[in-house]
């Protein structure tokens, strides 16, 4: 097959679990309206029409890879990678986490770009190693100011034009048309019409610090409304344990574990607040959001949230349970006007710095993307 006149660009991604297919979309619609057509490839997941329509791209390629046959040199996926590439014009590539960083520039001769999405991930020497062979045609990105400081460390002789933050964002409309009511959502989740209610999203896993999210709210309950309640959505390895810990903080009563809920964002306006007692949150897409849905936010001061929350929701240090009780009283004391104007503030900051147009615009001026797009 001869290689097509048109321009391209690659998006390799290393699956579509959890918020990785909007991630997907992000990056794609980044380039609407430019010229360029995108192809978006995952290297695991089975083929899915509905993960394709998903993506915004013009073409979308599963590699269907299991988690085993990419361990180690990842040779079968750097051939795969390789012949998609051959007979396709990519001016660039947009890669997502470190396995498709490592496949795409073995497997390529174009540039590089990395979006990282978590921290650590170039604490190992091996991939401060090879990040540096390709430093010449590799630039990183991280979701937010945390990931990309936390790489800069890792990567001290890099220019710092070389690793720069692009935010994930969000569709803001297309995200409030799909939220429901309050009281249908409320009906559908089981939840109490009548009551104050905090939520919180996530694994139930250590990194997302639930056990001081309970106490917090147990220390808060005497301040909060009669009958307050706080509603915990998602499943993990520490549920019995966090059932545990409310009962014997006395709230289990005043608790709802949801479990998974699927598409549970579509559910947001249930709640009355919202808080993320995250340690160290790479960035927190679900802030974003709890900010559509116009939920005042409570958040650690820490990681990418702070960026999220300063200025348009309360900060609280990590696992103060102390501080977080008096953040839930806060936000519960809030009156209609202000619930209102906090509305208007997180939704003014959302389509500043978190919107699909602003980042799209912050995409196209970042140094090394300009240079791709003159070479082009």
């Amino acid at each position: 097959m001869k290689p097509s006149a048109e321009r391209h660009v690659l998006q390799f991604c290393h699956g579509y679990d959890g918020p990785f297919l909007d991630c997907a979309r992000q990056y794609a619609s980044l380039f609407a309206g430019t010229g360029y057509r995108v192809t978006t490839v995952f290297l695991t997941g089975a083929a899915d029409p509905q993960v394709a329509a998903g993506c915004a791209s013009d073409e979308v390629l599963f590699m269907e890879f299991s988690s085993k046959a990419i361990r180690g040199l990842k040779l079968g996926a750097i051939r795969a990678l390789r012949r998609i590439a051959s007979s396709r014009r990519f001016s660039f590539c947009i890669a997502h986490r470190f396995k498709p960083i490592y496949v795409a520039l073995l497997a390529t001769d174009v540039p590089v770009i990395g979006v990282h999405h978590a921290f650590s991930d170039y604490k190992r020497g091996s991939r401060q190693l090879f990040a540096n062979l390709f430093r010449r045609r590799l630039s990183l990105l991280g979701v937010s100011d945390a990931v990309r400081d936390d790489m800069r460390r890792c990567l001290p002789k890099w220019p710092e034009q070389r690793i720069q933050t692009l935010y994930n964002r969000v569709d803001i409309e297309a995200l409030q048309s799909s939220l429901l009511p309050a009281a249908e959502a409320r009906q559908a989740l089981g939840l109490d019409p009548q009551a104050w209610i905090v939520a919180n999203v996530g694994r139930l896993h250590p990194d997302k610090d639930q056990a001081t999210l309970l106490r917090g709210f147990a220390k808060a309950l005497p301040g909060l409304p009669a009958g307050a309640r706080l509603a915990i959505m998602g499943k993990g390895r520490l549920e019995e344990s966090l059932k545990a810990l409310a009962a014997e903080l006395g709230v289990a009563g005043q608790v709802d574990f949801l479990g998974q809920v699927a598409e549970g964002r579509r559910y947001f306006r249930a709640f009355d607040a919202f808080a993320l007692s995250s340690d160290h949150e790479p960035f927190g897409m679900v802030l974003l959001e709890a900010m559509v849905a116009g939920l005042p936010l409570l958040a650690t001061a820490c990681g990418g949230a702070k960026e999220v929350v300063e200025g348009v929701g309360i900060l609280f240090p990590l696992g103060d349970a102390e501080h977080l009780a008096q953040g839930l009283q806060h936000l519960a004391g809030l009156d209609d006007s202000q619930r209102q104007a906090c509305a208007e503030r997180m939704l003014q900051r959302l389509r500043e710095r978190f919107s699909d147009v602003a980042v799209r615009e912050s995409f196209w001026r970042l140094p090394t993307v300009s240079a791709l797009a003159a070479e082009a």
